[in-house]
């Protein structure tokens, strides 16, 4: 029986980290694809809907910066409970939001609840399964990218059936409140720790920490807009928006795709940086068709796109937690990591909104995001394994960032 137990029990976890992922980018790219009927009944505009993109992200900066400090007093399963049930009150009010303040009030709640998760659960991932850190990683990125497909493809079906945008959007409360339950009973106990609350200041003091704070950021602001922008781009296109919708949707699915391969064939450990540097190609490769060929083939860029930051962003999460084989830091690590990174993506959907306004496209902000990923490929030189600790130490506080 003992044997039967253990081995379910790391099944079970790994469904949470599954469900939890899941519900982390659906309210981001639903929207998109409902874009012209948030407009027409809420008045905003666009660089008003840029504020459903940037709210959330910047949420998701600042709590990260606090994470640690509040997993350390709270623990890191009633932070993660209570936080799927505030993503859930947050889903569940879009069906009374009639204004351009009362949606991007929702916005910020989801925001909130999607922010204190990501501050914590990599931590949770690095302790509960410490030699396979790089597969449920990449479980966990690719249900959250999957997440973002979902949301993408569902809502704009579910508000043509239902004929009201306000369910399109608030049936993502019933994901949200189920991960929530299932967190209740099956996430383990909560240890707390008060050193975590110091784990933040200090590693503030390593350059490394600012290094990942710069890369994830640039990368994760070409994700904001393409999730803000490239369905209504092709609506501009007269696409309608369930095929806009599609498009986004194929996006995030190659991202859920490339997410959970990424770190599995960069292998346990070793230098993840030449895979890092394919997923900046395919990045480059689709925002350059996306900015010069937009006609040519919106699928192949959407899906080279979609692959090359699903990639990334789950690569980089494996990044961060190798820096350290002790759980507190390096979740508190990729907690910064994210913090930083998130404030940095939180601006280039409202970039690209008033680059559109100037120009009339979406040429120059896709161009915009080119050129982020050409200094992603140099600030990612500096990644090389060996440096880690030396990264990492407190005697490089003030040093410049050694590889």
């Amino acid at each position: 029986m003992r044997n039967s137990q253990s081995s379910v029990a790391p099944l079970l976890l790994l469904a949470v980290v599954a469900l939890v992922g899941l519900n982390l980018r659906p309210f981001i790219t639903s929207v998109g694809p409902l874009a012209d009927s948030v407009r027409v009944e809420t008045g905003l505009s666009l660089q008003g809907m840029a504020l459903l993109t940037l709210v959330p992200m910047l949420l998701m900066g600042l709590v990260a910066f606090i994470g640690p400090s509040l997993q350390g007093t709270l623990g890191a399963r009633r932070l993660v409970v209570a936080a799927l049930a505030i993503l859930g009150v947050g889903s569940l009010l879009r069906l009374f939001a009639s204004t351009g303040w009362a949606m991007i009030a929702t916005a910020a709640i989801i925001g909130l609840g999607v922010a204190i998760v990501q501050s914590v659960f990599p931590g949770i991932i690095k302790h509960q399964f410490p030699e396979r850190v790089g597969a449920v990683t990449g479980l966990y990125s690719s249900m959250l990218m999957g997440g973002g497909a979902l949301g993408a493809q569902a809502s704009p079906i579910i508000a043509r059936v239902t004929g009201s945008w306000h369910i399109g959007l608030a049936w993502l409360a019933v994901p949200a409140l189920g991960a929530a339950a299932l967190a209740v009973f099956l996430l383990p106990p909560d240890e707390t720790s008060k050193s975590n609350r110091s784990l933040a200041a200090a590693l503030l003091k390593r350059p490394r920490a600012w290094l990942l704070m710069a890369s994830f950021g640039l990368v994760n602001g070409g994700y904001s807009s393409a999730v803000a922008w490239l369905a209504p781009s092709y609506q501009g296109q007269s696409w309608s928006g369930a095929a806009s919708g599609s498009l986004l949707a194929i996006m995030a699915a190659c991202q859920a795709l490339s997410a959970l391969l990424m770190p599995m064939l960069a292998g346990k450990g070793g230098d993840r940086r030449p895979w890092l540097w394919l997923t900046l190609a395919m990045q480059a490769a689709g925002f350059a068709g996306l900015a010069l060929w937009p006609g040519v083939s919106p699928m192949a860029w959407a899906v080279l796109v979609g692959a090359g930051l699903g990639g990334c962003f789950a690569l980089s999460m494996v990044v961060a937690l190798d820096h350290s084989a002790d759980p507190g830091q390096a979740g508190a690590l990729s907690a910064l990591m994210q913090g930083g990174g998130f404030l940095i993506a939180a601006i280039p959907p409202w970039i690209v909104a008033v680059l559109r306004d100037l120009t009339g496209g979406y040429t120059a902000g896709w161009l915009w995001h080119l050129t982020s990923v050409a200094i992603v490929v140099v600030l990612t030189m500096r990644l090389a394994p060996h440096g880690y600790a030396r990264a990492m130490s407190p005697g490089n506080a003030s040093a410049v960032c050694g590889r």
